[in-house]
């Protein structure tokens, strides 16, 4: 059962999972990015602080809880904009509001639509006379 063939094709599958996986197998590295990922979320979350008003944040949020990529745009262009120097005062409600309008106008528009089957509802058994 030992051959020294299938161990080695054993290895390269085991090196060739992980490098698609981009881990290493090395927990140090996976603790290291994870706490790379943290301290960006945390930078993030104080470039915003600094740079909406309490109300602008509210709003954020809201549109951070109905449309998650949405949200995340809207803050990684916020982010990008006060680390340019584009963001002199806090940014308040209505600038964002102006600010969503315009990246809403950029956006393409997503055609969602809604399809009624009616057939299910002309087949119901309660019309039926008897």
């Amino acid at each position: 059962m030992d051959d020294p063939e299938l161990d080695k094709i054993r290895q390269q599958r085991l090196a060739q999972l992980q490098a698609q996986q981009g881990g290493t197998g090395d927990p140090n590295h996976a603790k290291n990015q994870e706490e790379r990922m943290q301290a960006m979320e945390e930078a993030k979350l104080t470039i915003l602080a600094q740079a909406l008003s309490q109300d602008a944040r509210a709003r954020l949020n809201t549109i951070k809880l109905s449309r998650p990529e949405k949200g995340a745009m809207v803050e990684n262009m916020i982010c990008r904009m006060a680390q340019m120097g584009q963001v002199r005062n806090k940014i308040t409600e209505q600038e964002l509001i102006q600010l969503l309008e315009s990246l809403n106008s950029q956006m393409p528009k997503s055609s969602s639509t809604v399809k009624f089957d009616r057939r299910r509802a002309a087949l119901d058994s309660d019309d039926e006379d008897f």
